[in-house]
């Protein structure tokens, strides 16, 4: 299973269920990784998007503690166990846990590769990643050149756990 994210200097993800920034880029590098692809979410994140509205083209997978909670055109799912069930139905390589911060940390022993923009700011946020330069588990196996958005520089770097 793959993860997908953004984080800034400190590992900062999100802040009042929002991303800390929007990088075009970053966004176009999200949509090229998941699309035909299958996307798990925690239920805020769902709830983030535009008009709360599964990702289109991609399989939907929500994970909610809220028995109750319904979407049109995804896939709902209450435990971990659940979770790891429904997703043996798709080839690991194809499926990308896409947030938030509790849903990371839940999957992330799950996850072989890790896709993260890295962007080299310090933001003001109430979510945070696990910091994988600090975890001896994962190593980078590829970055790419420095990038620049207005004033803001970001490198995509790919982590991938040790065998």
């Amino acid at each position: 299973m793959n993860i997908i994210v953004a984080v800034d200097k400190n590992w900062a993800i999100g802040k009042d269920n929002r991303l800390l920034v929007s990088i075009p880029a970053d966004m176009k590098m999200f949509r090229q990784e998941t699309t035909g692809k299958v996307v798990v979410m925690g239920r805020k994140t769902l709830e983030s998007f535009p008009g709360g509205q599964p990702l289109k083209n991609r399989t939907n997978i929500v994970l909610t503690g809220n028995e109750n909670y319904q979407v049109k055109g995804a896939i709902v799912v209450h435990t971990l166990e659940e979770l790891l069930k429904e997703v043996e139905k798709y080839e690991s390589d194809q499926v990308y846990c896409i947030g938030g911060d509790s849903i990371y940390r839940q999957l992330l022993p799950y996850c072989d590769t890790a896709h993260v923009t890295k962007i080299d700011f310090a933001y003001e946020a109430d979510s945070f990643f696990p910091n994988l330069d600090e975890d001896l588990e994962w190593e980078i196996t590829a970055r790419s050149e420095e990038q620049t958005y207005f004033d803001l520089e970001y490198e995509f770097v790919k982590y991938e756990r040790k065998a």
